[in-house]
């Protein structure tokens, strides 16, 4: 059987790959990161040092997408996860991490449900307008500093406008990454930033920026319309995953 400290860096190296994929554009695979790291450490604990991974391949996103993002929709949604991030912080303490969870999770799947449904239904797309859009960004931002789940709201959101693949992916790559840093202090604050095996998660930055700018490479070549089928598809699956967490949490399941 594995050594404890084995079994770290067999999920820390699998783990730190994934979060650069989905920093690189690839949809759902960026959240497996916490839950296969969780596999050696606690699920908080995992979060917490997956944290600099995130931070750090959001600046090869980044440059990556420097020049494909929606700056509008940016405009709108960073005040509002701004907002949600101060709300996060603010209530910390008294905000069941499992009830917020489930009900991320039930509405991401309704949403998913829904375009799946209705997908052969020519509708216009819509437009980044500024109330949706600060409600969605404020959801976001409180989201993914309460459970680490900031994607479905946004994706809610985003899709019913059909960017182009890529500047959907950039503006998802600048919004959490504008997030991610934002957390950094009150983590900090909250005891929620792990330093514990911090110089072997450094370890992990190269694999993690490798997998970084691999992820934007196949990003650009998958077929758009296959992209955004696995976008939804993706919310549909971390839905579920988020609803049946929340359930867990609350002792309901």
């Amino acid at each position: 059987m594995p050594s404890p400290d084995t079994l770290f860096l067999l999920a820390a190296l699998p783990a730190a790959m994934l979060v650069g994929l989905g920093k690189g554009g690839l949809p759902v695979v960026g959240m497996l990161g916490v839950p296969v790291l969780a596999l050696a450490v606690s699920p908080v604990q995992a979060a917490g040092l997956l944290l600099p991974i995130y931070v750090v391949t959001d600046m090869f996103g980044l440059w990556a997408f420097r020049h494909e993002f929606s700056r509008r929709n940016l405009a709108i949604l960073l005040p509002g996860a701004m907002a949600g991030i101060g709300f996060g912080w603010a209530t910390a303490r008294l905000v069941p991490e499992a009830a917020v969870t489930f009900i991320v999770g039930a509405i991401g799947l309704a949403f998913a449900i829904e375009r799946m449904a209705n997908h052969h239904r020519d509708r216009p797309p819509h437009t980044a307008d500024v109330p949706r859009g600060l409600f969605w960004g404020a959801v976001t931002g409180f989201t993914s500093f309460v459970s680490h789940s900031g994607a479905p709201p946004f994706q809610i959101y985003v899709l019913p406008q059909r960017l182009p693949k890529m500047v959907y992916a950039g503006t998802n790559t600048v919004l959490f990454a504008v997030i991610n840093a934002v957390k950094l202090v009150p983590y900090w604050q909250l005891g929620q930033l792990s330093l514990d095996n911090l110089q072997t998660m450094a370890a992990m930055f190269p694999p993690a920026i490798l997998a970084t700018l691999l992820g934007v490479r196949l990003t650009r070549v998958v077929p758009e319309e296959w992209f955004f089928r696995l976008v939804l598809a993706a919310l549909a699956l971390v839905s579920v995953k988020l609803v049946v967490d929340g359930l867990r949490g609350l002792g309901l399941a």
